[in-house]
């Protein structure tokens, strides 16, 4: 990284204007302000500013606001809460480019992230941050600032998919049937660049930085474990966020918004038994094909007549199995699926409402009905507080529009970390038709439009220096 520290503090100001002459507003801790070079693909590249006229701009003004600050405080140094804001130099994001293809060329699924744990553990001594193991692959680094303030947490999951890529990546996948499909291999990457500005600048950061490198989100879960390891005990974190990848975002964008953002993600098995027979005697069977697709059907009942219509709830069936050859009637069906609600109230219920619907209509048809429920992640609750101070430290800090996308039903096992500390799930824009990052995650076709990448090192940035510094802040649900 061309970092202020390793050049001196000569050029650790941002210019006040942002990207597309967006101004500026002013705000608190300035980072390094990127040198000119060329991106991984060659082409040329600013972390601000596209074309002659705007570099030269962006110069002059990082000159007058760098002349102002060594009049008026001495030495840059005392950038700490000037008026300018984090910016993020182009080498760093082109290093996070750079390990999130090393990342994505070999992924790895829930605790076998050992070869992407080992990239994390040689970025951390590269940059001379201190960590340890947990969890068996998750990985805790620490950031110390110099200056008092409070303990802010960073969260990233490392792991992949059981998916063959097809995305027609040049990095693309070299291990069939693994694939980064979720955007954990930019997660990684862009926590590892948050962390080498945050500790060049340490001796302006106030308060500390855990750095949460998590195995397993796909499962079975690796939030549990870092957590029970004492991974936000030493030191204690007071807020914590995440960012992940969304297609529905502009790239250039972040969004979040306070409450309930993500969904609970429960599993539900079903047995429907009856008695087997021949195909052309059903009088002399109970046949458990009829009788499992009307619990099919009636399980929706859940949504569509049981819940709130203001509420949230999702009925899904995945997997039917059952059945031997065309003139065997089945003597049981297997089907599997998924539970999904964000109210916790709900959420209780849907274990008894479903096995009284599977019990009774499977007794309708003469046959056995059973449901198993296997619990999974909570919903992930937003800190309201955390979100309307972290909005508004973004608004004054930084270019990267705010904005409050809908909330989803997808699982994620951050909820965990939001339960003991405030948390706040930041969505991370990557949406670029010219990239090709249109398809959702879990798609074979998945892709990520990379200049995203700095937008997001410069959100885990912000978010660490604000909680530092008090000015970001939760507790409504901590």
């Amino acid at each position: 990284m061309r970092c202020a520290i390793e050049r001196n503090e000569l050029i650790r100001v941002a210019a006040c204007v942002g990207m597309n002459g967006r101004r500026r507003t002013r705000g608190t801790t300035a980072s390094t302000i990127a040198t000119t070079g060329d991106r991984v693909d060659g082409t040329p590249s600013f972390s601000i500013f596209q074309g002659p006229v705007k570099i030269i701009f962006r110069h002059i003004a990082a000159t007058f606001v760098l002349r102002d600050v060594i009049d008026s405080r001495g030495n840059c140094g005392a950038l700490h809460e000037t008026s300018c804001m984090t910016v993020v130099d182009m080498g760093v994001s082109e290093r996070a480019i750079e390990i999130r293809r090393e990342i994505h060329r070999h992924p790895e699924l829930g605790f076998e992230e050992e070869r992407t744990a080992a990239i994390v553990e040689r970025e951390l001594d590269a940059i001379g941050i201190e960590h340890r193991r947990i969890a068996k692959t998750g990985v805790v680094g620490i950031v110390r600032g110099a200056l008092p303030g409070h303990v802010a947490g960073l969260r990233a999951d490392m792991d992949a998919l059981p998916l063959t890529e097809k995305s027609g990546e040049p990095f693309s996948s070299e291990v069939p049937g693994k694939m980064h499909a979720c955007g954990h291999d930019a997660h990684t990457a862009m926590l590892l660049g948050a962390a080498r500005l945050l500790h060049d600048d340490r001796a302006n950061l106030r308060g500390t930085t855990v750095l949460l490198f998590q195995p397993a989100e796909e499962g079975p879960g690796g939030a549990l474990p870092m957590i029970e390891e004492g991974a936000m005990e030493d030191p204690k974190i007071d807020a914590i966020a995440m960012l992940h990848v969304d297609v529905r975002l502009d790239t250039g964008t972040v969004g979040f918004i306070p409450g309930a953002c993500n969904a609970a993600a429960d599993e539900f098995h079903v047995t429907i038994e009856g008695r087997g027979g021949h195909g052309s005697a059903p009088h002399n069977a109970v046949d458990a094909i009829p009788a499992a697709a009307a619990v099919v059907l009636a399980l929706q009942n859940i949504a569509a007549r049981e819940t709130d219509p203001f509420a949230t709830v999702v009925v899904t069936i995945g997997t039917i199995e059952g059945g031997y050859r065309n003139n065997i009637i089945a003597d049981r069906v297997h089907m599997t699926g998924t539970f999904r609600s964000q109210n916790p109230d709900i959420r209780r219920d849907l274990e008894t409402r479903g096995r009284r619907i599977v019990e009774n209509v499977a007794a309708a048809y003469n046959a056995k009905g059973t449901l198993e429920m296997i619990w999974g992640y909570p919903a992930v609750i937003n800190d309201a507080e955390l979100a309307e101070t972290f909005r508004a430290y973004m608004e004054e800090n930084s270019s990267v529009p705010v904005l409050s996308p809908s909330p989803t039903m997808g699982g994620e096992d951050f909820a965990y970390f939001a339960q003991r500390a405030p948390g706040l799930l930041i969505r991370h824009g990557v949406r670029s038709e010219a990239a090709g990052s249109i398809h959702p995650g879990h798609s074979p076709l998945f892709r990520i439009d990379e200049k995203a990448l700095e937008f997001g090192i410069e959100t885990l940035v912000a978010f660490a220096r604000g909680v530092g510094a008090g000015r970001v802040r939760g507790g409504s649900n901590a």
